[in-house]
């Protein structure tokens, strides 16, 4: 059994109903209480308001001046105190009305316990909720919307340009694997369920696509009619966002900022996260906040290890995220090649979506710094479409380059590569980025000596190497910089996408360090009443 979702609130009186944080975060008593909320509106026609009494005085207006106030609350359906399946279910009552919105809708991965919520069903009525928004099309982001529309979900969904294309690729890819993996489990027969159905299906999946509404940066879009969202460039991934929020009541206005995730600063093919000054309600990613993962020369680190793998004669398979990073490697694989600090080897990228996310980058040229031109292809490079192509590759002997997804193992064409390569003592092995709990990238990580896939044992006797410095993720120092650009500290920040110590260490650092004077690390399906009577 879950626990019950706690619940933090203030009452006019300003007391404070403790949530349970993480014991070591203490700063959870705010110095004073928010007034106000806000109301979730349909961008349609209104549901009515509760009916006045019959009984009334001459002159007097049906509608009391208080049931015209707004109150607003968040509920944190994923991503709390872990990174994966970003979900926080925006509540907005108006006396007996009440509505409600998402940002993001990711699936949970990973761990078991993790990925079993998938099937949990969400404390709402689906089809009553009126929009989501998308700050991008990452999976642990976006993967839970087929299973929304398959609940009968029908509003809009709002992303920015670039996101709506990647969500093209990326939902209907997943759409697929949960119906290969659900006839997989029916013909071994080992799921409980008879017949196993997948959490979702391809049908599922397109229907999502004819809900997108996309939205250039910077602009601007009424959500509902007393919501609007203002896109900003992230810099995790091609069209990844901060989403802004303005809350309208009727007597105040309310920001809410969720930073979605986070990119790295000097990055060469996208640009800096953009700066926000001012927040009433911040939600902060904290994937790498206990720690910096930022190299001095990440170039020269690279060719060290591309060179010493390439030595030992074998093939050299580098695990990565089909979005960003694989173009960031081909990015510096060209510049390296081209400069001459690694042999001119071939390199085979073995990932369906990695390929068709990389010709993305020729159509939406003002969201990344490389320009109108091809700024990916070099000689010696194979884009692998085919299966057939994709498990010859098996047989091939090196000196090679192999770029495969999913970067951290759990998945794709990179598995029947990791059980060919993982034996080989004279094959290397290349992990880039953060690598989740109850992954085989960390398994990995963490010095695995066999690792078990299709039914069976494998032995580790390639090398496993790791290049922290290419994540996709802004580190420690990095989360630091961008928060530094808020003119004052947001009246409350909830710490969010990262596991319970990287997200615990980034709030004690904003409470103790900075003053900041109310962070928390909220739990999961845990509620926060933002705002009262605005």
């Amino acid at each position: 059994m879950l626990p019950a979702a706690a619940t933090l609130c203030f009452d006019a009186m300003h007391q404070v109903c403790p949530i349970s944080p993480i014991s070591s975060v203490e700063p959870l008593l705010i110095q004073s209480a928010l007034s106000g909320a806000a109301q979730l509106a349909h961008p349609s026609t209104p549901r009515p308001l509760a009916a006045a009494p019959s009984a009334k005085p001459i002159g007097e207006p049906w509608i009391s001046e208080d049931d015209l106030l707004l109150d607003v609350s968040l509920t944190f359906l994923g991503a709390a105190q872990c990174v994966t399946g970003s979900k926080y279910l925006l509540t907005l009552d108006q006396g007996r009305q009440r509505r409600q919105l998402m940002i993001d809708c990711g699936l949970f991965q990973g761990l078991k316990e993790l990925r079993l919520r998938n099937r949990e069903p969400l404390p709402l009525p689906v089809p009553d909720l009126e929009a989501v928004v998308l700050t991008h099309a990452h999976i642990d982001h976006s993967g839970y919307l087929p299973k929304l529309v398959r609940d009968g979900f029908r509003g809009a969904i709002f992303c920015t340009d670039a996101t709506a294309d990647l969500l093209e690729i990326m939902l209907l890819d997943s759409a697929k694997l949960q119906e290969e993996e659900a006839a997989y489990a029916n013909a071994k027969g080992y799921s409980k369920h008879h017949p196993a159905e997948p959490l979702y299906t391809i049908a599922d999946a397109r229907q999502v696509l004819t809900l997108l509404r996309s939205v250039p940066y910077d602009t601007p879009v009424q959500v509902t009619d007393q919501v609007h969202v203002v896109f900003r460039d992230a810099g995790h991934i091609l069209g990844s966002a901060i989403a802004e929020l303005t809350v309208k009541g009727s007597q105040q206005s309310k920001k809410l900022v969720f930073s979605g995730d986070l990119g790295r600063y000097d990055n060469p093919v996208l640009y800096d996260p953009t700066p926000i000054e001012t927040a009433d309600v911040l939600l902060v990613e904290s994937t790498y906040g206990d720690r910096d993962t930022r190299i001095q020369d990440p170039e020269q680190e690279l060719v060290r290890l591309v060179n010493e793998a390439l030595a030992h004669g074998g093939v050299l398979l580098i695990a990565a995220f089909a979005v960003g990073r694989t173009q960031t490697l081909l990015y510096y694989l060209k510049k390296l090649r081209q400069e001459g600090r690694i042999p001119k080897v071939p390199v085979y990228v073995d990932s369906p979506m990695g390929i068709r996310v990389t010709s993305l980058f020729q159509h939406h040229t003002a969201a990344h710094r490389l320009g109108e031109s091809n700024p990916f292809y070099f000689e010696n490079l194979t884009f692998v479409s085919e299966q057939q192509q994709s498990k010859a590759l098996n047989q091939l002997a090196g000196p090679a380059i192999i770029i495969s997804s999913s970067g951290m193992l759990t998945g794709g064409r990179i598995i029947h590569h990791l059980y060919h390569r993982l034996p080989r003592p004279q094959d290397t092995l290349l992990l880039v980025g953060y690598q989740a709990e109850g992954t085989r990238g960390r398994d990995l990580q963490d010095g695995a000596q066999q690792i078990k896939m299709f039914g069976e044992v494998v032995p580790v006797h390639c090398h496993v190497s790791e290049l922290d410095g290419f994540s996709a993720h802004a580190d420690r120092s990095e989360l630091l910089r961008w928060l530094s650009n808020f003119k004052k500290p947001p009246k409350r920040t909830f710490v969010v996408h990262g596991e319970p110590e990287a997200a615990t260490k980034l709030a004690q650092t904003l409470h103790h360090d900075l003053g900041w004077p109310s962070v928390i690390v909220p739990e999961y399906r845990e509620s926060a009443k933002l705002f009262t009577g605005i």
